[in-house]
């Protein structure tokens, strides 16, 4: 099964690591630390030209981490993943 995460990009659902609501998660010092790492090394992909509404963070076989910005939210996101839905 597969998560549609806006703009055309869907992931296997057996990938992700996490989804995070951005609002709460990136006041934490470790936690924007780990997502500007994350763009400074080619492995952030914006879905969105809006501010992003969650992120989800993916290991991707054989390419290591890869973290995502979507434009919908971690409450969304997590009911799409429960549903198996993968469609917008």
């Amino acid at each position: 099964m597969y998560l549609y995460l806006g703009q055309s990009t869907v992931i296997p659902f057996q990938e992700i690591m996490g989804i995070f609501d951005l609002d709460n998660a990136s006041w934490a010092y470790k936690t924007r630390e780990f997502l500007e790492r994350a763009e400074r090394e080619g492995r952030a992909v914006w879905l969105t030209d809006d501010l992003p509404r969650s992120v989800v963070v993916a290991d991707r076989r054989g390419g290591g981490t890869q973290v995502y910005f979507s434009p919908f939210s971690s409450a969304t996101l997590r009911g799409r993943a429960e549903r198996g839905a993968w469609e917008p």
